[in-house]
């Protein structure tokens, strides 16, 4: 089971290669809006902002999400790991339930560009 400090690494890595990213992928990760992360077999959440191209973590809560930020993502620590280095396809996730987005429809498309 993936800790709390390996998935506040696993997002600075999400963070850093949304910072790089070229093309229509930079454009999506250009969106400013709150964000929150729900880690749930560890009950904590990830809370902040994505802005200027970065996500930027501003707390770490215990239990959900106490405010609903406008993207939210819901999965295992290890599921956020395995979809930051790559060996978790998001979409085969997100399908199958293992990874939880709530978005608003212009958001997503804007994601799905990430993801």
């Amino acid at each position: 089971m993936a800790t709390i400090e390996e998935c506040r690494a696993a997002l600075e890595k999400l963070s850093d290669n949304m910072q790089r990213a070229e093309g229509d992928v930079r454009t999506a990760a250009a969106l400013d809006r709150s964000v929150s992360c729900h880690i749930t077999d560890l009950d904590v959440t990830f809370a902040g902002r994505m802005a200027g191209g970065r996500i930027h973590v501003q707390d770490t809560l215990q239990g959900p999400p106490r405010e609903k930020a406008q993207i939210r993502l819901g999965m295992t620590g290890d599921d956020l790991v395995a979809l930051v280095d790559g060996e978790l396809h998001f979409a085969k996730a997100w399908g199958s339930g293992r990874v939880k987005v709530h978005a608003g429809l212009r958001d997503l498309m804007h994601l799905r560009k990430l993801l």
